[in-house]
């Protein structure tokens, strides 16, 4: 079992916000879950002001996001890292972050 890379997540975070300033200048957040025993990203809500919903899909930063999510979920996964199944991404003021939740905390459907 590979050893589980601290800075990885924040790394990648840091790379897509570089990708996408107009973005991630918005306030906004992704609750994001996988399905139970999966590896594999689930689905995602998002709560984003005005127009950005349409803007993160039009350019591309939805589809990376998303991608890298699923990244983030497998190789935790893969590293037995815990919490590894739902968490909310954050973004705003030109940065990303991520908070790691316990199983079972989040609902896509509220």
């Amino acid at each position: 079992m590979p050893n589980f890379d601290q800075a990885f997540e924040a790394t990648r975070l840091a790379m897509l916000a570089k990708q996408y300033p107009e973005i991630v200048k918005a306030n906004g957040k992704v609750v994001f879950c996988a399905e139970d025993n999966e590896s594999r990203l689930s689905g995602t809500r998002w709560t984003v002001e005005d127009d950005t919903f349409v803007k993160a899909t039009e350019s591309g930063f939805k589809v990376h996001l998303i991608e890298l999510l699923d990244n983030f979920i497998e190789y935790r996964g893969q590293c037995n890292e815990l919490p590894k199944r739902e968490g909310v991404v954050r973004f705003g003021e030109g940065g990303l972050n991520i908070e790691w939740l316990p199983d079972g905390s989040t609902s896509l459907y509220n």
